[in-house]
This record gives C-alpha cells, structure tokens and sequence, in this order.
C-alpha cells in the first residue's frame, strides 16, 4: 500500500478506535462506535481499497476527478467511497478526505454525545484528567453543567451560554472565544 501512513494519521485523531472486522476482513476505524475509514484487505490480507465516508456532492466530484476513487466498495454507493490503496490520489487530499469523513460521522451524533465521545466538556476540560472527577463531581456532559465550583443546583456560566443559550458543542464553535464568560471561569485547585 503506498499510504503506509495512513494507519498513525488515524490513530492520532482523539477517540479513534481500530479493530478488525474478521468476517469481511476490513480494518475499521471507529469514533464513538461508528466507522469512519476502512481499508479492505484481500485473502492475503493485503489492502485493495481504503473506504470512507463523504457529502455525496462531494464524492461524486471527486470519483468524475480521480479514476482512483469508486463508489464505496460494499457500502452505501452514495456516501461511501472508496481509494485505490496503490492509486495516484495525492497524499494531502486522501488526509484531507479522511478528515472530512471523520468530522461527518461526528456530525451524526448530538452535540451532547460529541462531547461524551471526544471526552471533553463544553469549554474544552478534560473530565478524566481533573482532580475532582469523580470524586467530588460527576462531570459537566454528565450533570448538564452543575459541576462542583457552581452554586448547588445551578450550571456552570460556561455551560449556559455555550451549551444552553448558543447550542454549541464545545466553546471551540464561538467566535468570541476567550469571552469574559471563559476567562472568570478560571478553576483554582
């Protein structure tokens, strides 16, 4: 397979889980338990294509470009595509197309189960690297934003506008991010 980088690209992407689906002998990887690339490997188990997801648009464009992209190989012919593991698909757009397939599966999932898969809270906060996970608090995704440094019973200032006021999934969306709001939420330990 010429891209012999394409496994530690994926890998490096946050939440992404591998496995190998035996029965079709497909390397599979996964956010949040969906398939998001695949790369299918033959009897020998070399790889013959690399599957993943697009806008139909999209995919559509491209198979008219690149005689190296088909209709998804065993897969939804209208949003699955699939690249030729030995083809002339330049490196930086198969990246670029693997990225757009992870980023529309995470799409698929409500924002609330974004931040569950990406295990972050609505301002960016790792739950499982904090000191009061746990033990003294539940976790923003978890509480819909009451968390231990708030008032009891009231959410998090963060939560209500990112979350609550803005529907967004991460502050990461606003545009006025760092806001007064970010900035006086600084937690001291």
């Amino acid at each position: 397979m010429r891209y012999t980088w394409i496994n530690d690209y994926l890998l490096q992407k946050r939440a992404v889980t591998k496995d190998l689906k035996k029965e079709w002998n497909w390397i599979r990887y996964q956010i949040g338990g969906k398939m998001f690339a695949a790369i299918c490997l033959d009897r020998d188990d070399k790889p013959y294509y690399i599957n993943l997801k697009l806008e139909p648009s999209e995919g559509d464009f491209l198979r008219n470009q690149y005689p190296d992209i088909i209709p998804g190989y065993y897969s939804d012919k209208m949003h699955w595509n699939s690249v030729n593991p030995d083809g002339e698909v330049p490196d930086e757009l198969l990246m670029d197309l693997l990225d757009k397939s992870y980023n529309l599966v995470l799409a698929g999932f409500s924002k609330k189960k974004q931040r569950e898969v990406l295990g972050l809270t609505c301002c960016g906060t790792e739950c499982a690297a904090c000191d009061y996970y746990k033990s003294m608090c539940k976790g923003c995704n978890e509480t819909s934003g009451k968390v231990f440094h708030t008032a009891s019973g009231q959410s998090c200032s963060i939560y209500q506008c990112c979350v609550g006021k803005n529907k967004f999934s991460t502050c990461a969306e606003c545009k006025k991010i760092p806001c007064e709001i970010w900035q006086a939420t600084n937690i001291e330990k």
